[in-house]
């Protein structure tokens, strides 16, 4: 991969101005996401928490919903940055750096050949690499 991460220097503002509406009253670890398609619109998200903790929404998927949403058909690149830290190699909630488990998956399902940075790795990442043999069904009414 050679995109730097100074490279998405715009998608990563959006990221940080989205991170600034975060609901995170019981965590208060806001993050913000970015979606770049391939028509080069941006939609963004941040995290929603909630009471019952299982019904929060992570930045990536509020971001990746408003993307279908808006009609993105090929997303090209997610950035994430997460506003209560003070610079790279700062350490994150548990080492909650990169997107968790949930997120990955639907990358893999509506972004797999998108390019993943953050405000706290030192380079972009490929969905790929985040989740290595992930699971994969094609669907019957593909975007493609």
């Amino acid at each position: 991969m050679t995109q730097k991460r100074e490279d998405f220097s715009a998608l990563l503002q959006a990221a940080k101005d989205a991170a600034g509406r975060a609901y995170a009253p019981y965590s208060g670890f806001r993050v913000g996401a970015a979606v770049l398609d391939a028509a080069g619109r941006v939609f963004t998200g941040c995290n929603v928490e909630n009471a019952s903790y299982g019904l929060s929404l992570c930045a990536e998927r509020a971001a990746l919903a408003a993307a279908v949403t808006g009609g993105a058909q090929c997303i090209q690149a997610l950035a994430l940055w997460f506003l209560d830290l003070s610079g790279p190699g700062e350490k994150t909630p548990d080492g909650a750096d990169t997107p968790c488990g949930a997120c990955r998956q639907w990358l893999v399902e509506l972004a797999p050949e998108a390019v993943v940075v953050t405000n706290q790795t030192p380079e972009p990442m490929s969905v790929d690499s985040l989740l290595p043999n992930s699971f994969r069904i094609q669907p019957k009414n593909s975007r493609k």
